[in-house]
């Protein structure tokens, strides 16, 4: 029987990369797509705060973007580095904190696409972050922020499987979100992630604390920043032909514009 490891799930990005992987050609035609339709700056330099494992850096430096990836995990950072080496590939990528965004430059596009937002504990984390989105987007120029929406009244627990397979590699890895404290605006994660190489099995766990976000509290952040307009909302299809009104998403990919100075 295999054993069972806690580890942070960061540490182990060639199976989370397995994982997440699938959707990074759809994400960066949506990406592109959103720039295309609403930005007003014509450059193409774009930063992705918490980049995690690289695998939008590498897509949008295939498709010729200038990129800038920061992130705080440096086994991920390292990930990151080796798969551009091994496409010939180049970016700038920095360690830091998404709150702060320790970067320099200033940028055309600006995307972190897939609930990374809601690590930052606190309203004034998320504030601040926005606040230093705004700092390095040039006039017109776009962020992309995705994350999952909080329904208070649901009590159910909400779990997600993927499963995937690379040669003799297979991945399975499930999630589980406990139902959400409301006035703490906490919700309790966890990962499991099972994975097969030949004859070997291991597997890993993963516990982590997200902020919680419904519309009101979306748009009441969005107030404390008023360089950011919002443009469009969209949900985890990608699909730029279908927008959403942000009270009807579970999945919401919201495109911020900033204002001209």
């Amino acid at each position: 029987m295999p054993t069972r490891t806690e580890i942070d799930w960061y540490d182990t990005p060639k199976w989370y990369d397995l994982v997440f992987d699938e959707d990074t050609p759809l994400e960066g035609h949506f990406l592109e797509a959103m720039v295309e339709r609403h930005g007003r700056s014509r450059g193409r330099r774009a930063l992705e705060p918490a980049c995690g494992s690289g695998r939008l850096v590498v897509e949008l430096a295939r498709r010729g973007w200038r990129v800038t990836g920061n992130d705080l995990s440096r086994p991920m950072l390292d990930h990151a580095r080796q798969r551009l080496r091994e496409e010939g590939l180049r970016a700038r990528l920095s360690h830091g904190d998404m709150a702060e965004l320790e970067v320099t430059g200033r940028y055309d596009l600006a995307h972190c696409l897939v609930s990374t937002f809601k690590y930052l504990p606190t309203d004034r984390a998320a504030a601040r972050h926005l606040q230093r989105i705004a700092d390095l987007l040039v006039p017109g120029g776009l962020y992309c922020l995705g994350f999952h929406l909080t329904d208070y009244g649901n009590l159910r627990f909400d779990r997600e499987r993927w499963v995937v397979h690379e040669g003799d590699t297979e991945v399975v890895c499930n999630i589980q979100a406990w139902p959400a404290d409301p006035r703490r605006r906490r919700e309790r994660m966890r990962s499991r992630m099972r994975v097969r190489e030949g004859a070997r099995v291991h597997e890993q766990e993963t516990h982590w604390w997200f902020r919680t976000w419904d519309a009101p509290q979306v748009r009441r952040l969005l107030r404390r920043e008023p360089r950011l307009e919002l443009v469009a909302v969209h949900d985890f299809r990608y699909d730029p032909d279908i927008e959403i009104q942000l009270d009807d998403g579970f999945d919401v990919l919201l495109v911020l514009r900033r204002a001209a100075d």
